[in-house]
This record gives structure tokens, sequence and C-alpha cells, in this order.
């Protein structure tokens, strides 16, 4: 009964995931990615907008002022749109990784300001985007218990430094906490991991079946954490946001964390 259980559990967390896709302001809602210029980068529906805003919304509402450290919004005389659900005409804008990020909304359409290295960009959602809708069904290798494995945590003394290619092509560092070592098949393999906020345990890999069945540069994977004892299931293995989107920035897999051999478990992934 445990293994049905367990089963059970698996195909509605797969289910979720599916979901968690295309909820509104999800990933198959994200439409556009535009890095700011210093000074005004107007918004609008207009195709000479450095921000170009879907056909039904005006031609140009505004801008948004980029100075090298911040960036504020104003609108055109007469126009107004919601920032935090409050109509405004002028705002200073927090970035996606500040505690409070200043979402500006108008008719299903959603902007932000994120932050990556040194970079200053808007990200866009259309809720009416029809992807939303017409995405095919995300898919998954047959549950395998023997890719369920149980694993150890290890703490660095503080946390070290490490290279984390992303989509750009560039290196980002990014600190990691410690790693988590596990044995199949008989051998030691030991993977990077950060620890999230909510103390969970993240991992990016890769493996010898990204090369034709998974995504090209790995998937992404949590620990699961049961009284303390740490597994890594790599039934749960993910596909990366920008499997779905060219508007995500994502980061992959670090040298370290690269498998050498197939892990047929977890999500697989055709080219759309």
């Amino acid at each position: 009964m445990a293994n049905k259980t367990y089963r059970q559990n698996l195909n509605e967390w797969r289910a979720e995931r599916d979901l968690g896709i295309r909820k509104e302001n999800g990933w198959l809602a994200l439409v556009g990615l535009f890095w700011l210029k210093l000074g005004k980068n107007y918004f609008g529906s207009d195709p000479k907008c450095e921000i170009q805003l879907p056909e039904r919304l005006p031609a140009n509402i505004g801008y948004l002022e980029y100075n090298g450290k911040s960036v504020s919004l104003r609108t055109n005389t007469g126009q107004k749109v919601n920032v935090n659900d409050k109509s405004v005409d002028f705002a200073i804008l927090q970035p996606d990784i500040s505690d409070n990020p200043s979402f500006i909304s108008m008719d299903d359409v959603r902007l932000v300001i994120i932050q990556r290295g040194n970079r200053i960009g808007v990200r866009m959602w259309d809720n009416q985007r029809e992807e939303r809708r017409t995405f095919p069904t995300r898919t998954w290798f047959d549950i395998d218990e023997n890719f369920r494995v149980p694993a150890t945590y290890t703490a660095y003394d503080r946390p070290k430094m490490a290279y984390f290619p992303d989509l750009t092509g560039e290196k980002s560092e990014f600190p990691v906490e410690g790693y988590l070592s596990f044995e199949f098949n008989g051998n030691h393999y030991q993977f990077d991991v950060n620890k999230e906020d909510d103390g969970e345990l993240f991992i990016r890999f890769w493996d010898q079946t990204s090369k034709i069945e998974t995504y090209p540069t790995g998937r992404y994977l949590i620990a699961d954490e049961e009284d303390g004892k740490y597994f890594i299931d790599f039934n749960k293995a993910y596909s990366p946001p920008c499997s779905f989107t060219n508007f995500a920035t994502c980061v992959f897999a670090p040298e370290q964390n690269h498998l050498d051999f197939r892990v047929t478990a977890g999500e697989t992934y055709t080219k759309h």
C-alpha cells in the first residue's frame, strides 16, 4: 500500500507542476524580457517603444527611467497604471530581488523590474496569452523507485562561491552552502546545493539523458527531507523554466554536478 501511496503522491505532484506553469502570471504567460538602457525607456504598444506591450494597450503610456542605480516610472499626462494594486502616475520601482517587488499591471499585463548581476531589465507577462491553454502537457519517465536514493547533507564551514552557467552564456557566481553525497550503482557522487530561504536544498544537475531525452542544459531538483534524513528523488527532477519560455533567465548545473550515468527518471523534454 505504501508503494501505491508514493506513486499517487508523485503523480499528484506532477499534475501540480503542469498546472503551475499555466497559472496567472506563470511561466506560460511570460511574453517579454527587455534590458533597460540608461535614461528613459518608453513603454506602450507602439513598436518604437523600448518596452513593447501587446497591441490592445495604448501606444505610449509613459517611461521607465534608469539612472544606473534605481528605476522610476512616470506615465504620460492623464494616464495611470497600477503598481502593487495602487493607481499611480509616478513610482520608484523595487526589483524582483527585493522583499517587496513593484508589480505594474494594466489590462491582464504585468511588468516587474528584474536584476540579474549588473543588468537591469523588465519582465512582462500577458495573461491573455494563448499558450496558457494550448501548451502541451509536461511529460515524464515512468516512475522508478530505484531512482529515489538516500543522501547525506554536509554544510560547508562557510558558503563557498561557485560558478553556474546561465542562459546568456555568462557564468554567475552563487554561494553554495553545502553538498549532498549519495551512492548509486555502487559509485559515490555528490552535488553542490543551494540552500533556499525556506531551508530546502535546491539542486541543479546534468546527466547523460540531457543529450537527447531531457532538457539539454540539465534539470532541477529539490531534495526530500523526512525526519532529518535526506533523499534525492530523481522522479521529481524537472525541466527549468526556459524549457517553456524564451524569456526566463535560467541558471544551469555547475560542472561538478554533472553525472556520468543516465537518469531515466523525472521530466522528459521535446523541443516545441
